[in-house]
């Protein structure tokens, strides 16, 4: 077989993801008939039908979805190449790319990005992130578009490498005034009687929170629906519901919004994520770096949490304490 021509595969691609080899030429800039001469040629060269045309449009075969699947591989390795070189033009001697959960960066990530950037070892190493869903960053890793991912580790994680990487804990954000509010603590059916303040279907907390409604044959009544916890947590503060978001995402909007913050006490709600990547020898030596730095930051974090309840004990048994 010859070698496959980038150009076409990202026409291939263009015409699969329009349906339409008029949309996909203006998206490229090509006229339509050069792209159907260029996807025959392709065909020709794979030695299979690669697409159906009919009244829903072009339609990949299933051999189609073979070559579409490596197709897109193949592109974004090509980008990454680019980008990877442009680096070096500018003095940066690696390149980590990340996707990551909304939550991991609205808690965790971003400081540890820093601390490991702060490092001397990394002072020419870039990392870029960007923020997916977990089914997104699984996929994406599947397809090979991404070398490393931070996400829930509940996803469908199967045939990764993994590696711990920190905890949250889910908790009730509730205005002042809420029914809620003077609670240490509370169960997730003991919230499913008041209104809620979520985010998308797509969200990993909002699948969790409709599983585990499910189970309790109950539904969760949503009074708003909006994109981040940024979001959910005004919603809350002007009272049109709580929202059960992680704790340490909520805690630093206590002071500014005066509202409480009560722990859910069911098992499920402590959640733990992950660093995921197809295997160790696809990832850069920078890439290595980063996911070892990210482990130890786990390490320490665990640690932490075993000293805490320590120290609060001894804090409890002593003088001072009891006076």
């Amino acid at each position: 077989m010859r070698d496959l021509d980038l150009t076409t595969l990202r026409l291939f691609a263009a015409v699969c993801e329009t349906r339409n080899m008029a949309r996909a030429g203006e998206q490229e800039n090509i006229v339509a008939s050069a792209i159907s001469k260029r996807l025959a040629q392709l065909e020709d060269t794979v030695g299979a039908v690669l697409l159906e045309r009919g009244r829903r449009g072009a339609i990949p075969t299933p051999a189609g979805e073979i070559v579409l699947a490596h197709a897109r591989a193949m592109l974004a390795a090509a980008d990454r190449v680019a980008r990877d070189m442009a680096d070096y033009g500018d003095g940066i001697r690696g390149q980590v790319r990340v996707l990551a959960t909304v939550s991991s960066m609205a808690e965790f990530l971003p400081d540890d990005i820093a601390s490991f950037l702060s490092r001397p070892q990394s002072r020419d190493i870039r990392v870029t992130v960007e923020e997916s869903l977990s089914s997104d960053i699984v996929r994406a890793l599947r397809e090979g578009s991404a070398p490393l991912g931070v996400c829930w580790d509940a996803a469908d994680l199967e045939g990764f490498e993994t590696r711990s990487y920190r905890t949250d804990h889910l908790a009730v954000a509730v205005h002042a005034a809420h029914p809620l509010a003077a609670r240490r603590h509370c169960r997730f059916d003991d919230t499913l009687e008041f209104d809620h303040v979520g985010l998308p279907a797509q969200t990993a907390v909002h699948t969790m929170l409709a599983r585990h409604a499910a189970i309790l044959g109950r539904a969760i009544k949503y009074r708003a629906v909006v994109s981040t916890f940024d979001a959910s947590l005004r919603c809350v503060r002007a009272g049109l519901g709580l929202a059960i978001v992680p704790g340490e995402v909520a805690e630093p909007f206590v002071p500014a919004f005066g509202l409480r913050v009560v722990p859910l006490s069911d098992e499920w709600a402590r959640r733990r994520f992950a660093v995921c990547f197809r295997d160790p020898g696809s990832l850069s030596p920078a890439a290595r770096l980063f996911v070892e730095h990210l482990a130890a930051c786990e390490t320490k974090a665990a640690a932490a949490r075993q000293a805490s309840p320590a120290k609060r004990k001894k804090a409890a048994r002593s003088p001072l304490a009891r006076r």
